[in-house]
């Protein structure tokens, strides 16, 4: 087995892929981990806001956060509906295309892969985060940590999906046990001390109050929280990557989610405001995060923190393990319907859309290169294509409902009717708080890239206008063509060009650029070697032309020769043969020059139809 078989796993046959299909608890970590682990980064983002009321400030964090939860639960009814709808697989992108129209699909896919991307960016940033806050002096480390564990999950990724729900199962529950128990104690800690626990370890004083509550500040805090519901469209996406019955545990792994979520953003809401917790500035010396904070106050720093702590990082990087998932999904999707390049259609060797994830890993390296990061400078942007994407999804599922009336049908476009309202009002209210702060971003790249994508179709459109037919084969004008093949000195390679040449036609021409005064020489080796034999032979002889270049210029003057001589014959084609060496090792390319390549560029480039680029290889 080679190394890289070993690292990213042996191809996988097509019939392989129903061995590939995971059960509920592999989908948890495979599609809910984007979901869950908001709860780490989600009540965090709506406190940090919060600081200048000080301890005031922490009391608003429950009634926010149970607001998020009911937002929630309206969330997980509309797309249990929607797994129902779509057995195959319903992100907001099919289903807004199929239900209204193209250019609502367009802003759905536009606003998921700006979303796929950020999940990336902020679970791996929120991640190094909490490494960060465990070990204060890993803090200028911050942007290679990110890095190096975007590299590591990409490796993982490439395996495929089963591969990767196996690797990611351990972190996940030991995740979710992890944050349980902690919710679990301090509530029953917080009601046996009458709602005023003693903190193990108390976490780091909060500042005096520098500002008065508004509500404009609230809707900015709620805004930052729903931060926590990012992920959840994850299921419904990837429903076909579930095993039979695939709806049934589609369904099944997104309830999971959705109540593990609920508990996590109730329990962490209503222990801060027990233990007095608030965010600390993530710049700063000192930062610790909330859920550092919570499990040292709850359970203290033995080695229970350090393992809840590791916990939380490796499932905030892996977090992004739901974009891995999902992304190749939806450039698929898109680029099926002509609006993004057909590469994403491929399918790899471990039965993946491997050029959606390059394209991932890189726009989420570039992210995390421009911001540092920091996960808090990243948050302004990430909730917008969410809830943008819900909305459509939600507002699509009504229209699918009309389109097909049933017993169930009017129950079923309420629940989806209330979740685009609600989805829809969330949406105006994260965009108009987080504008400034960085929301304008996604406002501006969501139809930067819906432009881009409407670009990518009237390209695909306009190639198959020009290249398709419904007739039978022409047979006019079926003239042999005039070969040309560049001449550069007497060798094997120049010997099968010219022998490949003279099996297409009888009208071969040997085209010498005399750039360095040697005609005399190649005149008396072309008389040698092929004009006697072929003479002797009685075969039509191929005419040796020769270009003169005073300034030693080789591929212009060629070029513009077979330009001219394409004037020249209007009534038949023109072929150039391109002999060229092929090295057997990549590193002894450097060794020859590449004229050839160049040549069959300038060729393809300045070309017209009637001109015919031939590549003859002689291997080495």
């Amino acid at each position: 087995m080679s190394l890289f078989d070993l690292l990213a796993g042996k191809p996988l046959a097509t019939s392989e892929e129903r061995a590939e299909h995971i059960g509920p608890i592999a989908g948890i970590p495979v599609f809910g981990l984007d979901a869950l682990s908001s709860a780490a980064y989600g009540p965090e983002a709506a406190l940090t806001l919060l600081i200048p009321l000080g301890v005031a400030g922490i009391a608003h964090i429950v009634p926010i956060s149970f607001a998020i939860i009911g937002l929630l639960a309206i969330v997980y009814f509309s797309y249990l509906q929607t797994v129902d709808a779509y057995p195959n697989g319903g992100g907001s992108y099919t289903v807004a295309s199929e239900n209204l129209g193209d250019t609502a699909g367009l802003f759905a896919a536009a606003a998921l892969m700006i979303d796929y991307i950020l999940n990336v960016a902020v679970g791996i940033s929120a991640g190094v985060g909490a490494l960060v806050s465990a070990f204060p002096s890993l803090q200028p480390h911050t942007l290679a940590l990110c890095l190096l564990i975007l590299f590591i999950l990409t490796v993982i990724n490439m395996r495929g999906v089963r591969d990767t729900g196996k690797a990611f199962l351990i972190p996940t529950y030991l995740f979710i046990g992890t944050l349980l128990l902690v919710i679990a104690v301090g509530g029953i800690r917080t009601i046996l001390a009458h709602g005023h626990p003693i903190p193990v370890i108390s976490p780091p004083h909060l500042p005096m109050v520098a500002l008065a509550l508004s509500p404009w500040l609230l809707l900015k805090v709620f805004a930052s929280g729903c931060t926590a519901m990012t992920g959840v469209e994850a299921v419904s996406n990837g429903v076909g990557a579930f095993r039979e019955p695939t709806q049934g545990n589609a369904k099944r792994t997104l309830t999971i989610i959705i109540v593990l979520l609920m508990i996590f953003l109730g329990g962490i809401a209503l222990l801060c405001r027990a233990y007095n917790i608030g965010a600390t500035d993530p710049t700063g010396a000192g930062y610790q995060s909330i859920l550092s904070q919570l499990i040292s106050a709850v359970l203290g720093r033995g080695w229970f923190y350090y393992v809840g702590i590791g916990s939380i990082l490796l499932v905030l990087a892996l977090s992004a393990n739901t974009s891995y998932a999902d992304f190749p999904r939806l450039t698929r999707a898109i680029a099926q319907r002509n609006y993004l390049p057909h590469v994403f259609l491929i399918r790899g060797r471990r039965l993946l859309y491997s050029h959606g994830i390059y394209a991932l890993v890189t726009f989420s390296a570039l992210l995390l290169i421009a911001f540092g990061g920091v996960t808090d400078r990243l948050i302004p942007l990430f909730a917008i294509g969410a809830f943008l994407a819900f909305t459509l999804s939600q507002a699509g599922m009504v229209v699918h409902w009309m389109r097909q009336p049933g017993p169930r049908s009017y129950h079923r476009i309420i629940i989806n009717a209330i979740g685009a309202t609600a989805t829809g009002i969330t949406l105006l209210i994260v965009l108009v708080a987080k504008f400034k702060d960085g929301a304008w971003i996604t406002a501006i790249l969501v139809p930067a890239l819906i432009y881009l994508m409407s670009g990518v179709r009237r390209h695909y459109d306009g190639v198959s206008k020009e290249i398709n037919i419904d007739r039978p084969i022409h047979l006019d004008n079926l003239n042999r063509p005039i070969v040309v093949v560049p001449i550069d000195r007497w060798t094997r390679i120049t010997e099968k060009g010219l022998r490949f040449a003279m099996k297409l036609t009888d009208r071969v021409e040997g085209v010498h650029v005399d750039a360095e005064e040697v005609r005399h020489d190649v005149e008396a080796m072309w008389q040698r070697n092929v004009v006697a034999p072929i003479s002797a032979a009685g075969l039509p002889v191929p005419k040796l032309v020769f270009l003169a270049s005073p300034y030693r210029f080789v591929l212009t003057p060629l070029l513009d020769y077979v330009l001219q001589l394409e004037q020249d014959h209007p009534e038949c084609q023109i072929a150039v043969l391109v002999p060229e060496l092929v090295v057997k090792h990549w590193w002894q390319t450097p060794l020859h020059n590449q004229r050839a390549q160049l040549l069959k560029l300038l060729l393809l480039m300045r070309g017209n139809p009637r001109i015919t680029v031939i590549n003859i290889p002689w291997y080495l």
